[in-house]
């Protein structure tokens, strides 16, 4: 008996003891404490005094970085059999500027980056030398933003009161380029420039196509309007909406749309229809915006000189052609294009002046003047044709 109350005592004493190094059970925490957990602290909002700090440090770092970007720019340039002529390489600069928007993240829009870099090349390009350009002015025409788009604001960019005198300026050699619209696609054709390639012996070398976004500028509210003022093209453009909405004033036609808003700027109760660039520069209220007919509006403008730039697998070429004056000569002259494969992507017609009677054509088409499918084709229109000049080859742009 006493045997095996001595067991039970010793089985509870090990029973006990093995309580005691058993370790205690730990709780496990809430669902809601373990994602406290996982989630990191967040982080302390910055002040506008640390956000300055941090954009003037970024704005350091991309003032060296365009001043390397520069630099490699004018090196490639004096690096060039022909320096002065490889100063003007638009082949090479859409082809860059393109690939930059394509792979742009954003939040600045592609025109922004276009521009950016516009003015970046063109600066580099003036430690090199100097490009003059002529165009239809005064100041913040839309020649003058086409002249930007190509040349940037670091070229010389040299306002004319004509058309004219942009070939004028170019045939004498006061200036390398000339800009000068060419074709609108809602009024179609711009005589003068066509008949300036008739009397000069210029080449086209590039285009810029720019959006025509028209606006009705004033110092006054609408309604105290009482007459507007701009070239006629751009009247032309934005008659519907001028009779639908502005039937009692009077409109009255100028050589240019900044011409108009300066007039307007100083005239009490006259608008003028114009660019939002016209409206900041002479300080003008946009009282209607884009009031334009045709929302795809879109001027396309020649780029005058001497040069030709190289194929690009992208290109367009100009041709002025003067065929007999008989029935079907234009057509007989026009298969040329269908047997070699060619595009023909404009043709113009203008009478010819004098005593003579006919027409001078203007075409384009697609192909580069150096490519063999475009030298057939030139080849086969010369055997029906009395005049026949290119007028030049050069890459086709994207509207901007």
């Amino acid at each position: 008996m006493a045997k095996k109350k001595a067991a039970k005592k010793s089985a509870k004493k090990a029973t006990t003891a093995k309580a005691k190094k058993a370790p205690r059970a730990v709780a496990r925490p809430s669902a809601a404490a373990r994602s406290r957990a996982a989630s990191p602290k967040p982080r302390k909002k910055a002040t506008p005094q640390q956000m300055l700090a941090t954009a003037a440090k970024l704005d350091q770092d991309i003032l060296k970085l365009i001043n390397q970007r520069a630099k490699l720019t004018v090196n490639w340039i004096n690096a060039q059999e022909n320096p002065r002529k490889a100063l003007f390489s638009p082949e090479i600069d859409d082809e860059h500027i393109a690939s930059l928007i394509e792979k742009n993240p954003g939040p600045l829009p592609a025109n922004s980056i276009r521009g950016v870099f516009r003015q970046i090349l063109s600066g580099a390009r003036r430690n090199v030398g100097v490009q003059r350009v002529a165009y239809l002015g005064p100041a913040f025409s839309y020649s003058h933003q086409a002249a930007i788009e190509r040349f940037g604001e670091s070229a010389d960019l040299i306002p004319v009161s004509t058309i004219a005198s942009v070939f004028e300026e170019v045939n004498r050699g006061h200036v390398e380029f000339g800009m000068v619209p060419i074709e609108n696609s809602t009024d179609g054709r711009i005589v003068d420039t066509l008949d300036m390639f008739t009397r000069l012996p210029l080449r086209i070398c590039g285009e810029v196509h720019i959006s025509i976004h028209h606006n009705l500028l004033a110092k006054c509210p609408r309604g105290e309007i009482t007459e507007i003022y701009s070239k006629p093209q751009a009247f032309s453009q934005c008659r519907n909406w001028l009779t639908r909405h502005m039937p009692h004033a009077r409109l009255h036609d100028v050589t240019s749309t900044s011409t108009a808003a300066q007039l307007a700027r100083d005239k009490f109760g006259a608008g003028a229809i114009a660019s939002s660039r016209a409206a900041v520069e002479y300080g003008l209220q946009i009282v209607a915006e884009d009031v334009q007919d045709n929302r795809n509006n879109v001027t396309r403008f020649a780029i005058i000189g001497d040069q030709m730039p190289a194929p690009t697998g992208r290109d367009r070429t100009a041709l002025l052609l003067q065929i007999p004056h008989r029935p079907g000569a234009l057509a007989d002259a026009l298969v040329a294009f269908k047997q070699q494969k060619v595009n023909l992507s404009w043709i113009e017609s203008f009478p010819l002046r004098g005593p003579e009677t006919g027409y001078l054509f203007f075409l384009d088409f697609e192909g580069h003047q150096k490519e063999t499918k475009t030298k057939r084709t030139l080849e086969q229109l010369a055997k029906n044709a009395v005049r026949l000049e290119v007028l030049g080859s050069f890459p086709r742009s994207d509207i901007i």
